[in-house]
């Protein structure tokens, strides 16, 4: 027991490790720089929110309205059995009714529909427009060997000789909105008619109802 204890005791020990933390290391400079500029952008994406926000609930914007005042189907045949041949003028009521906001028009088209088919197009002179205003344009539109579905041609057919003629009318407008007479948006806009025209000559307006283009 002694001579094993002995030689224990005689036995080379191992050293023990003794593990020191790390000083931490600074941060670079363009980190910071890094996190200076996104904390900037992030105010800025805030503070433009409550600006947007704010101006929204002062000026409450709405969108322009068109109407269908009143449409002429001056004339109107078919030739050789389906290809339209037609001459229509259509009053449209443009209106404003914001009452803080104007309005101004640079690019504005009507396209003419019936049963799907496009049957005839004409751009209109763009314009502006003061809150509150309305600004009545005629438009004249003129179809030419439009070919037409059987179906189609003896719906017009039978249309012009009975209870009218059932046709849509699409507006498309670039339009752009002044707020306190500096700021301004710009955005388009797509306005559906259903119109009822009579039978020509002198086919009048029948009905006529407007909403939004989805």
């Amino acid at each position: 027991m002694e001579a094993g204890a002995h030689a224990d005791h005689l036995a080379p020990r191992k050293p023990m490790l003794r593990f020191q933390p790390m000083a931490p290391r600074p941060t670079h400079p363009t980190a910071w720089l890094l996190a200076a500029c996104c904390a900037v952008l992030w105010v800025a994406i805030i503070l433009g929110g409550i600006a947007i926000l704010v101006v929204y609930l002062a000026f409450r914007p709405r969108y322009p309205r068109l109407e269908i005042a009143g449409v002429t189907l001056n004339g109107a045949y078919l030739d050789a059995g389906t290809l339209l041949n037609a001459d229509i003028t259509i009053l449209a009521n443009f209106s404003n009714p914001n009452e803080k906001v104007d309005v101004s028009y640079s690019y504005m088209q009507l396209d003419l529909y019936f049963h799907g088919a496009m049957i005839a197009t004409q751009a209109v002179e763009p314009f502006d427009e003061q809150r509150g205003q309305a600004v009545l344009r005629s438009v004249h539109m003129m179809s030419s060997q439009v070919p037409l579905t059987p179906a189609a041609a003896k719906a017009w057919s039978d249309g012009t000789m009975g209870q009218g003629v059932a046709m849509e009318v699409v507006g498309s407008f670039r339009t752009k909105s002044v707020l306190a007479g500096w700021m301004h948006y710009t955005y388009w806009l797509h306005r559906h008619c259903k119109i009822a025209v009579g039978a020509p000559p002198n086919g009048a307006l029948l009905s006529s109802s407007c909403a939004a283009k989805r």
